[in-house]
Formats: structure tokens, sequence, C-alpha cells
């Protein structure tokens, strides 16, 4: 991979030559996902302090468009130990074959696959025929695996259905964090929803939290799950005026969240077992009673007891086209059901549909209230004992965090996170040679890096996830926005749902209804300032990655959009020299794809949909792929869905 990726540098610099004597708008390298400059301010939020960046085409990893969170930073721009007596599951490269599209959102290896890897996952058969269920979940991750849970428990009859494999998205390229102590920090949560609604939302996420504990406990499921504390600290070292006003701010949320009932405390003293280098950030505030797991062992051993339950039947590489509610309802007369058309013809009648899918299977609506953001980890060997179990955060406007697993008798993982970055806007490779850097500056221990990954992330503009009936619908629930903390607030999900179906009112369904206003309104200038940055992303009309598919690396792709294409195309070329070529434009809102060349996959900068080499759509809220362009794309997407 190292000569690959020396291969693609190269062809980077003369791609760049070329476009500049072309006279071309803009290049981006097959390597790169960045386009002009687009300069935006962001500051700390509650403070005063501003700062302006520009996003331009050779903009390197420290000065990027993050998603950042309270009492980290927001852009302006954007939007404003359980011991388990059962198991049931028993190094970084890129693996290039077609399946991994079906297997995973991205063609990296998390750290999870060490334990478990992608052959121990469960099958399940693909949908061959017309059904009728009380629920259809769509969506096989932790957001539709524990809806089923809760639901399956309550006596529905449950058919659970996947456009892939089950766990092919999200919920695997995570880092297992378990907390309650938000991502946005809740002196802002509360300034979108009040006092009452942080209170909310910190009981609510410390119940699914604890909940993942209990299933765990109850049907014996090793997964590591273990109770341990969570620091956040200052992003700079001691003695510098930014450390001192960082620690003030964490000192205030510490006593925000003592306030609205969490076990926190502000400790100026703070510090890491194992953080032995000269650098000293020390202080912070301490979450105490938080939880981390591996989620893959958990939501397998979730799954296999699934698969015992009669009322339960699941249908993988089943890709849901259409979802649509029937009938008429009004004064408590008539009936309403929901109609689900797949991409194989075939339909499900259900009396309720819940779309688990990461962002809803439709245009706009509550996608406008989402950002998408790509998110980055390493998985670095220390030896056992010589780091704190701890969860760990700082408040950098990349903001980092960690957390250690199980790797064998002798080390454990140190997994850190961070570098994020809008989907498709800025170049993907360097973040995981940042992580690396901030690692083991601060853990001189740090032993090889043996697994690098990333994973998508959408942000609600007010904070909070959406959980509920959709906008303009009686039976059709959606679970989207997860805001960084998708493990909690996917189990949360099964939860609000199942009271929400049983006609039990929950004290929490206000918090996360789709359809709220307030809090929504509250954002509309952060709303409007990102819609307007997002639709700067159609510049990609006027701009092309290559100016000839020979220029293209081997094991590389980008968008070619010249005079005599009439239309921009999106190259992949194999590790062989192999051509495939299919349509650039998303099938969502045709916006023109960037390749990401970490995970091989060919992104929307607009709104995040994410497509495999072979054109297979791995994250919505595109419902299709790529259209092929070519015998050769046709035949590769095919190959892929079919492997």
């Amino acid at each position: 991979m190292a000569i690959l990726a020396s291969a693609c540098q190269r062809q980077t610099t003369r791609l760049l030559a070329r476009n500049a004597v072309a006279g071309r708008l803009s290049a981006l390298s097959a390597t790169r996902d960045v386009t002009v400059a687009t300069p935006f301010s962001y500051k700390l939020r509650g403070t005063s302090t501003t700062r302006t960046i520009t996003t331009q085409t050779q903009q390197q990893p420290s000065t990027p468009q993050t998603r950042t969170t309270a009492p980290r930073y927001q852009a302006l721009s954007q939007v404003q130990a359980v011991t388990p007596r059962q198991s049931f599951a028993t190094m970084t490269q890129v693996n290039t074959q077609p399946y991994r599209s079906m297997q995973s959102s991205g063609s990296t290896d998390p750290v999870w696959t060490h334990k478990l890897p992608w052959s121990k996952i469960p099958e399940f058969p693909s949908l061959s025929k017309d059904l009728e269920t009380d629920i259809a979940i769509i969506g096989a991750g932790i957001a539709g695996i524990s809806t089923a849970y809760e639901l399956v428990k309550r006596g529905k009859q449950v058919t659970l259905i996947e456009a892939r494999n089950v766990l092919s998205g999200e919920s695997g390229r995570t880092s297992g964090h378990l907390t309650n102590d938000l991502d946005d920090g809740f002196v802002e949560i509360a300034k979108k929803h009040g006092e009452e609604g942080a209170k909310q939302a910190a009981a609510s996420h410390a119940w699914a939290r604890d909940r993942i504990g209990e299933i765990a406990k109850e049907l014996n499921i090793d997964c590591e799950y273990r109770r341990l504390p969570a620091y956040d600290i200052s992003q700079f070292p001691v003695g510098e005026k930014k450390h001192e006003d960082e620690l003030q701010e964490l000192k205030e949320e510490a006593e925000f969240q003592k306030k609205i009932g969490m076990e926190t405390r502000f400790d100026p003293n703070l510090t890491v077992r194992g953080w032995t280098s000269s650098i000293d950030q020390r202080g912070g505030m301490v979450a105490d009673n938080q939880a981390t797991f591996h989620p893959t062992r958990y939501l397998v051993g979730v799954l296999n007891w699934l698969k015992t339950q009669p009322n339960f039947q699941c249908y993988a590489r089943t890709r849901i086209m259409d979802v649509k509610e029937k009938g008429i309802e009004l004064l408590g007369m008539g009936h309403k059901t929901v109609e689900i058309t797949t991409q194989g013809g075939h339909t499900i009648k259900a009396e309720n549909a819940i779309e688990a899918t990461c962002v809803p299977l439709q245009k706009l609506s509550v996608i406008s209230q989402l950002e998408f953001y790509r998110t980055y980890c390493i998985a670095v060997r220390v030896p056992k004992g010589s780091v704190e179990d701890c969860l760990l955060y700082d408040n950098a406007e990349e903001y980092k965090y960690v957390r250690l697993t199980e790797c064998d008798e002798q080390n454990d993982y140190l997994v850190v996170g961070g570098c994020d970055h809008k989907v498709g806007q800025e170049e993907t490779t360097p973040r995981f040679d940042e992580l690396e850097k901030w690692t083991r500056e601060r853990f001189p221990q740090a032993g090889s890096t043996d697994y690098k990954w990333s994973g998508q992330i959408f942000e609600p503009v007010d904070y909070l996830g959406f959980i509920g009936k959709n906008q303009g619908n009686d039976k059709i629930y959606i679970i989207t926005g997860d805001s960084g903390d998708g493990l909690t607030h996917g189990v949360l999900a099964g939860r609000l749902l199942a009271d929400e179906i049983d006609g039990v009112k929950n004290p929490w369904a206000d918090l996360y209804n789709p359809k709220r206003v307030a809090s929504i309104l509250k954002s509309l200038p952060s709303m409007l300032s990102h819609d307007l940055q997002i639709n700067a992303q159609y510049k990609r009309y006027l701009q092309t990655d290559i100016q000839d598919i020979e220029d293209l690396p081997r094991g590389c792709g980008g968008v070619l959009n010249k005079a005599d294409t009439k239309k921009p195309i999106a190259v992949y070329k194999d590790e062989n020299g192999n051509v495939k070529k299919f349509s650039a434009l998303c099938p969502h809102l045709k916006g023109v794809v960037c390749w990401n060349n970490v995970e091989k996959s060919f992104d929307c900068p607009v709104h995040g949909s994410r497509f495999s080499k072979e054109g297979i759509c791995v994250s919505g809220p595109a419902k299709a792929g790529l259209a092929p362009a070519d015998e050769a794309g046709e035949n590769l997407k095919e190959q892929a869905a079919a492997a």
C-alpha cells in the first residue's frame, strides 16, 4: 500500500501541473477530495472567540472543516464490568475483493475484526417473495437490531431488512464509547432544549448505556462490557492562557452536569495513568460510571438470540427502494398500512415501518437538518496495564477520543480517533498520520499501529437525534442524527419506538421527536449557512479530477469531467489496470462525487451518500448505487452484489 500511495502522490503532482497549464478552474488529484477555497469562521461555543479558516485544494489536515462539539468548536458556516459466562464469537490492509462492499461501508478493517472477523458475522437470505409483517425494520445496525430486540421481547412480529450484509454499516466502524457525557455538551444542549431537555438527554443516554450491560449479562454475551470513567481535558498544555480558559469551561460544564443528575466532577489535577510524555495537559472534567464494549461481538450476540425467536425473521442483501403509507385514517376511522418495495420487485406490507438506516431514505425534510462527517480511528498496541482504562476526550477543534480494547495476552489496543471533516470535501489520506503523531507524543510506550479505519457521523443542527414518526407520516418511523453518540442513540431508539408503537407515553419521546419545532427554529441561522455551503459543492460540475484515464494510478479512482465526456464520469482503475466507469452523479440530488482514497469509495459532498468502488451504495440518503457508464462497470457492480 505504501507503493500505491507513492504512485498516487506522484500522479497528484503531474495532474496538478497539467491542469495548471490547461487553465482549468480547479483540479483534484486522484487521492484528494478538496476543491476550491471556501473561507468560513468558527467560534468556541460560549465564548466570543472567532477564527477564520480557508479550505482549499492544497489544504493540510491541521485546518479542516471539522465536526466539533461543545465545549469544543462549532463552525458558524455549518449548522449554527459485567463478566459474561459465554461468548458468541470465538493487520491493517485495504481489502480489494469486490465482496467487501457487501460486508462493510469501507475498504479498511476496523479493530473489531481482530476478535470477530467478517466471516463470523451471521448470514441471512435475501428476500425472494412478497410478505406481510407487523413491523418492518430497515437497517441491521445497532439501531435496527436494538429496536428489533425490544419489539420481539414485547411479542411483535418483526422483519429486519438490510441492503447488504447485516452489520455492514457504521455500527462496525465505531470506536465503541458508551457514555451520556454527550459530544455537544449539556450547557449548549440546554440552550436549544432547556434545562429539563438537557436532563432528559442525560437520563435517556444513561439508560441506553446501562441497557447494553443488562442485555449482555442476560444473553451471556462476551463483549468486553465494563464500567470506567470518562475524562474531558484541555487541548492546550499547562501554562498557556488557552489551557486556563478551557479548564474554566470544563468546570462550568461539570457543574451543570452535576446539576442535572450526572456523576460528574471537576478535577484541576486530573492526569491519565500511562500518559508519560512531557506534554502536560493535566486538569479536566471526570464523568464517572461510563462504559465501553466490543460493538460487533455484542450485536452478533443479540442477533444470535433473535434468530431463535419465532416472531423474528431477517433478510439481507435486500435493498429497499420505496417506503410509503397506504390507506386513510381520520377521526378513528379507516386504516393505514405501509407498503415497502425492494429493488428486486418484491413487496413487504407492514403495520409499521422503521427506517434505521443512519439517514432516512428520502430527498430532504429531516435531511436538511443534518450535517455529514467522516471520522478516523487507529488501533495501536500498548503493553497491558500501561495505560489507564478510561474514555478520554480533548477539546481540540479536531478533538481526539481514546479508549482501550483487547489485543492479546501481552498487549491491549489503544483506540484513538478524531480528525473529522465533512464528507467529500477534504482529503482523507493524512488523517491517520495526524492521529498516530498525537498518540506517540503522549504515550511513548505505543507500539505498532495495526488497524486504521474511518466511519461516518450524522450531526443534527440542534445537537439531539431524531427518533419517532417521520415528518408527514403516521406509520413510518425514523432513527437518525446520532451526533457522534450513535451506539447509545441506537439502543435508546429501541425503547422509544417500542413504547410509541405500543401506545405507551415515554417521557423522553418529545425531546427526540422528528417533528419538533422550537429547537429547530433556534438553529435556523446555522441551517441556512450550512445549506449555502453544501449547495456550493455543485461547483464540482465545473471541475475534473483527472485529464486522462491513463494518469490514474492502479487502485485509485477519480472523476473525469471534460467537454467530450458530456457528463461527469466516476472512473476506477483496479490493481490489474482494468478500468470501470460509472456516472459520477449521486442518485439522491445529483451532486458530483469525490474519490475517497482511504476507503476506496466515491463520496457525495452534498448530503454524504457514499458508493463503493463497484458503484454500490454503502451509505444513504441515496437508495441506489451509481449507474454504470460502461459494460465493465456494470459487470463489476453485478459481481460485487452477487458475491
